[in-house]
């Protein structure tokens, strides 16, 4: 997996591209949540932290994270919190989420994370 080095990071948020990171699964009695989120520059200069919870709906040949039902079918796009600079929602992410500051990937690599999840 390219994880974005903290340098493409910071870059690439600067330039209004989204990035991603895999925080994991939970097993439920029924089900598996997938955990992940998103932080994404905003057209009036903020960046938004969306923690995505899903349903594992997925299989070897389905691996579109982003089709996969909500946990909390009120929060489609995720539960989102705003921050002015992005170093303040990088930290965010650390701090309540647990991210890691390397393991952050580009959009749409998410679910490159999750075919590993799958072992695929």
């Amino acid at each position: 997996m390219k994880y974005l080095d903290i340098e493409q990071l910071k870059t690439n948020l600067s330039l209004g591209k989204t990035v991603e990171q895999w925080l994991g699964h939970k097993h439920e009695e029924d089900y598996t949540v997938l955990k992940w989120l998103s932080i994404k520059k905003e057209r009036n200069a903020e960046f938004n932290v969306a923690y995505i919870e899903s349903f594992d709906e997925g299989s070897d040949d389905f691996i579109d994270i982003y089709e996969f039902s909500t946990l909390d079918p009120d929060e489609l796009l995720g539960v989102i919190n705003t921050f002015s600079t992005k170093d303040e929602a990088l930290d965010f992410s650390v701090n309540e989420y647990g991210a890691s500051m390397g393991k952050f990937v580009s959009q749409g690599m998410i679910q490159e994370e999750y075919a590993l999840y799958l072992n695929l």
